[in-house]
């Protein structure tokens, strides 16, 4: 995410460009054939920073380096997923979630159960032994 922030007047300049999607106070969501677009160019020998003057955007208000960061982001995602990297959605997809245990025999099971609750049991007794001090030293105070 980018360090600057774009005040009311840049954000309504950013999202009457036909190449942005919408546009928040920190970032820029482009369009999918906008970032097609200029990776192709870009393959063809299109500098980054000549891509995004031509299709309207101030390197003022967006900043100098985004188009090189865009378009690093851009080939990379082009390279690895082609055209339709940018017109699915893959947030999550490659997510295996949480590493799950490989399966345990009855007895490691049973072990793994057991040292729980020896754990749960020491740490009733330790809050019970709190619990009691606390009534101590509140009962010492009046």
């Amino acid at each position: 995410m980018s360090k600057i922030i774009f005040n009311e007047i840049q954000i309504k300049l950013l999202e009457s460009n036909p190449n942005v999607d919408h546009v928040s106070e920190r970032s820029i969501s482009y369009t999918p054939d906008f970032k097609i677009r200029a990776v192709k160019e870009n393959f063809n020998g299109k500098g980054p920073v000549q891509i995004f003057i031509e299709h309207g955007f101030d390197l003022q208000v967006i900043g100098s380096e985004k188009p090189k960061q865009c378009l690093k982001r851009w080939r990379k995602t082009f390279n690895q997923f082609g055209e339709d990297g940018f017109l699915t959605e893959r947030r999550g997809k490659g997510s295996t979630g949480r590493p799950s245990s490989k399966q345990l025999t009855v007895e490691e099971s049973l072990r793994k159960a057991e040292a729980r609750i020896k754990y749960l049991e020491a740490e009733l007794e330790f809050l019970k032994k709190l619990d009691e001090l606390e009534r101590q030293v509140s009962k010492e105070k009046k």
